[in-house]
């Protein structure tokens, strides 16, 4: 059998796109738990490959990093991965929500800021009328 394939931090920094720092972060937030060599550096296996991309598809996707945790320990306990989805699903969800309600709010702003500008752009012309009327 031959050994696992490893790799070094800056390996999977580059992979993935990522500062060494953030992968140290999420090793110190317990995210991640890399093997160390004899010399004391870290080996990342493959787990622990798999779970940053979940862990930056989770941010993609809006999760927080206790809610990524959350996926990640249900990742461990349930071998089917149903459970893992299913709560997966239920914060996309409630970020979806949010969104919604933001997108709303972005807009009622956008309506605010747009009546203002008419406005403005109205008194501007009247000002200027008045100065071009008085000479």
């Amino acid at each position: 059998m031959k050994p696992e394939r490893t790799w070094s931090i800056g390996q999977l920094a580059q992979e993935t796109g990522v500062s060494t720092r953030s992968i140290r972060f999420y090793e110190e937030k317990g995210l991640l738990s890399p093997q160390r060599s004899n010399g004391g550096q870290r080996q990342y296996r493959k787990r622990d490959r798999t779970r940053l991309k979940l862990i930056l598809r989770g941010k993609r996707f809006g999760l927080s990093l206790e809610q990524c945790a959350d996926i990640l320990g249900l990742a461990a306990l349930e071998p089917d991965e149903a459970a893992q989805i299913k709560k997966a699903l239920a914060y996309g969800q409630d970020v979806l929500a949010d969104l919604e309600r933001r997108l709303e709010d972005l807009r009622a702003m956008r309506r605010e800021i747009k009546g203002i500008e008419k406005k403005m752009h109205a008194r501007l012309a009247q000002l200027q009328a008045g100065r071009h009327g008085a000479r």
